[in-house]
């Protein structure tokens, strides 16, 4: 079983077979370029308008932004990473009682992206939770670390908090009142994805994650700042993100493109690997209610315009999603009109 994960203590010094990506189908490291204009967005300015426009400009212009003065306390974060680190850095023998690879579980311990499907596995390790209602999921989670239910459950509590504030903003962006797009969404479900990229002795041949987008609504991402991996596709080149202090990466999903009618973008992303050190990610995933009906509200069907998708629920989504590789043609192609 130890053999499933890459973060099992054994030290690669080649990379194996398996991970080896085609040649037309790789990183090309030297050739990505730091992306220096990432919109950076104090959403505790306390001009409401401006903090809307701003991230308005941001998910049309680029489809994601970094938010600072957020409001989740930094005792919070640092807890969050500590305990994630602690997971990982577990004996194999402790982590793989944990390991699944059925995408319907709602925690799991697994590598790559779906084994199951894909041809060529991913540089990646990861720890899957549900995260709320918090009551229900909280009591699967890992016991060990023995804070690990305390630290994690604060943080999400947080996060969600900020990502509703979030939603609030987009939708004023939109120029709809903040409360339309939450009320399209639904109840929304809350994942969480601790993603561990241990040491790659040959990092250009291969991904943590191939290019893809996010099927969920909102993505809130806590980048390592020692440790840059995370990429973005703008303007058909691939760029480095760097982390920057305090701040959090918010990336627009494929669910909010299709309620904006297409106007927001969601953003194609992708992360890599390095030969130096292991790097961790924390991504929390906003989702729709899975029987809610994703359709761009009637205001923004204008000048003769007609709907760019066609209704449909979450459910439906996320299953066509699961049911393919991550790096396949994007999975919002099949619900266009």
């Amino acid at each position: 079983m130890a053999g499933k994960v890459i973060s099992s203590g054994f030290h690669y010094t080649t990379l194996p077979e398996s991970y080896v990506r085609p040649i037309n189908d790789r990183p090309n490291l030297s050739q990505v370029s730091d992306f220096s204009h990432v919109p950076v967005i104090d959403i505790g300015a306390g001009d409401r308008r401006l903090v809307s426009k701003q991230i308005g400009d941001a998910c049309r212009r680029y489809g994601f932004f970094q938010v600072v003065n957020h409001g989740v306390p930094e005792e919070l974060v640092r807890k969050m990473e500590q305990v994630g680190r602690e997971f990982f850095e577990l004996p194999v023998e402790e982590k793989m009682k944990l390991y699944s690879e059925d995408p319907t579980k709602t925690m799991r311990l697994s590598t790559s992206f779906n084994v199951q499907k894909e041809q060529v596995h991913n540089w990646r390790d990861y720890l899957r939770l549900h995260c709320y209602p918090l009551d229900q999921y909280s009591p699967e989670w890992p016991s060990n670390p023995s804070c690990f239910r305390e630290n994690v459950g604060n943080y999400c509590i947080a996060i969600r908090d900020l990502g509703m504030r979030i939603l609030e903003f987009i939708s004023e962006s939109l120029g709809l009142e903040k409360e339309r797009i939450t009320a399209i969404l639904g109840e929304q479900g809350q994942h969480m994805a601790i993603n561990h990229y241990p040491v790659c002795p040959e990092p250009e041949l291969t991904y943590g994650l191939p290019g893809h987008t996010d099927p969920n609504a909102l993505t809130i991402l806590l980048q390592c700042t020692l440790v840059s991996g995370l990429q973005v596709l703008k303007d058909g080149k691939w760029v480095s993100v760097k982390p920057h202090p305090n701040a959090f990466v918010v990336n627009i999903g494929d669910q909010l493109e299709a309620v904006s009618n297409g106007e927001y973008k969601s953003v194609w992303h992708r992360a890599v690997v390095n030969s130096d050190q292991p790097r961790m990610s924390i991504a929390s995933f906003l989702c729709p209610c899975n029987d809610s009906v994703l359709s761009a509200p009637n205001e923004l069907i204008k000048d003769g315009s007609t709907r760019v998708f066609k209704d449909f629920t979450y459910a439906e989504y996320y299953k066509k999603f699961w049911s393919r590789n991550l790096d396949q043609e994007h999975c919002l192609e099949f619900f266009k009109n």
